[in-house]
């Protein structure tokens, strides 16, 4: 599966916010879109132009896709299952993307961002109701419960993100015991539980063209 293994920062400069793709970098003055918050590339600090309605939307989706860490081909097959399950598209779309299990394990605090989460769950070292899953994309349902193997917590780089889970919050629709290493879904996430700044009716739109 091709994926994106470039500079991520360029990518919260590109679309004018901060996705947090680097984890704890991101909470520091070391962060790039803070510094220089304009977007990359020679001519970023140029005067923008009108933005059109097409511009708006492809940015939009953009920069979901760029927040989950998805290709094309994944993005536009989670568009297409959303649209083909009864009630809201936009919001059956989040609620995929937020079932992930490597954003899951991200929301629970088992990694400072979602690539590191991924890479947790290709190695092995996440269980899903007691067996192991290495699958990112594995849907979560209410009830499971998400545990780290007990070897997988004494790794330095889970337990700094555990530390600072306070600071970044853990949603309603989860709960974890940090101490266990351990996180149940309570709930299938509502579109009230996503904080982050998305549009997801820019997203339909444009893929309804």
């Amino acid at each position: 599966m091709a994926r994106y293994i470039g500079p991520v920062c360029r990518l919260c400069r590109r679309e004018g916010i901060k996705l947090f793709l680097k984890g704890e970098r991101c909470y520091t003055d070391k962060c790039a879109f803070d510094r220089r918050s304009f977007a990359p590339g020679q001519h970023g600090q140029a005067r923008k132009g009108k933005v059109s309605e097409f511009g708006r939307q492809l940015r939009e989706k953009q920069k979901v896709k760029r927040m989950y860490g998805l290709v094309e081909k994944q993005f536009r097959g989670y568009y297409e299952m959303a649209s083909k399950k009864g009630g809201v598209t936009g919001e059956n779309l989040l609620r995929y993307l937020e079932c992930r299990l490597d954003n899951v394990a991200f929301r629970l605090g088992f990694s400072v961002s979602r690539a590191e989460a991924r890479q947790l769950v290709r190695h092995s070292h996440l269980l899903v109701n007691g067996r192991k899953v290495n699958i990112p994309s594995y849907q979560v349902r209410q009830g499971d419960v998400i545990e780290l193997l007990a070897a997988s917590r004494e790794h330095v780089r889970v337990s700094e993100s555990l530390d600072g889970v306070d600071r970044r919050g853990v949603p309603a629709w989860l709960e974890i015991d940090r101490k266990a290493g351990k996180g149940k879904v309570i709930t299938l996430p509502q579109r009230t539980d996503i904080t982050a700044p998305i549009e997801e009716r820019l997203i339909v739109e444009l893929y309804s063209k």
